[in-house]
């Protein structure tokens, strides 16, 4: 097998609690992802001669900054023949700069296709060891099941969340992570909750007001989804990690698809059922 195609699926973060700050200034998390049947493509093919190509180019995205290349290259160093290579075409749809880990699923999905294509056999530990260094979403993709995370991010615990049905929505803007981690309004101290209430009353988000106070399109889009409410019998709007893209449950696809036909100008949306074993996982029978 030198060809592999996959779906490298996107994630919502159900909830996100801040509990506090490190020293080196990272924050500690508690967050529900929930993974889902939608998101990019990619598509793989081996070569000998340790060359990576990857197509077509992202604007604004050098080639070598890219979390693909990086996460290739990444696992390159475990190669003992130092030949392997690839030629990779992304086929893009999920949006960027949208908190629904596109970037992070992309460069899972790149670890554990070569790892199967360039024969390396590394374990699924060592692979999220590797993909910890690209960010601390990654891991979450590359273990293939919905989960709850603490520390940074990083401590994973795989659990089975009720598949529903997703509205999302992605605003005509790219929110600055970093920006709403630093801003003196951000609630860093909320009390730490146990995996069991999560699942039994739900949680909140703790950016979710600062993102909308800093970023008027996606307080109009949340504004917007709630409106919909008492016609979609949908839940209230939510917004993933650090935005830009809101979300509401929907109790069946009929429902999400009612919301998606009424999607205003300046929004681009889909829908999704929530899934606990990742579809890329699926495809390579792990």
């Amino acid at each position: 097998m030198n060809t592999l195609s996959l779906l490298s699926p996107a994630k919502l973060n159900l909830m996100l609690h801040i509990t506090g700050q490190q020293n080196d200034g990272y924050h500690q998390l508690q967050t529900l992802f929930q993974l889902l049947d939608y998101g990019d493509t990619l598509h793989y093919q081996t070569r000998n001669d340790n060359k990576l190509q990857l197509s077509p180019a992202i604007d604004g995205v050098a080639q070598q900054d890219n979390l693909i290349i990086r996460a290739a290259r990444l696992l390159q160093q475990q190669d003992p023949t130092k030949t392997m290579g690839a030629d990779i075409k992304l086929e893009k749809i999920l949006p960027m700069g949208g908190g629904i880990g596109g970037g992070s699923s992309n460069a899972a999905t790149t670890l554990l296709a070569l790892n199967q294509l360039w024969k390396l056999d590394l374990s699924i530990d060592q692979l999220a060891d590797l993909g910890l260094q690209l960010g601390a979403d990654v891991p979450v993709f590359i273990r293939g099941h919905s989960a709850w995370a603490e520390g940074v991010g990083e401590q994973l615990q795989a659990i089975d969340i009720p598949e529903s049905w997703y509205f999302v929505a992605k605003p005509d803007c790219e929110v600055s992570t970093a920006e709403i981690f630093s801003h003196k309004r951000l609630t860093r101290n909320t009390s730490p909750i146990t995996i069991a209430a999560v699942l039994k009353q739900g949680g909140h988000n703790d950016c979710e007001t600062v993102v909308r106070a800093c970023y008027p399109a996606v307080d109009n889009a949340m504004t917007w989804l709630d409106s919909l409410d008492q016609t979609t019998d949908t839940n209230p709007a939510r917004l993933t990690g650090t935005g830009a893209c809101v979300f509401a449950q929907c109790p069946d696809r009929e429902s999400a698809e009612q919301i998606l036909h009424q999607l205003p100008k300046g929004l681009q949306g889909f829908i999704a059922k929530g899934v606990n074993i990742s579809p890329t996982y699926q495809a390579l029978s792990l």
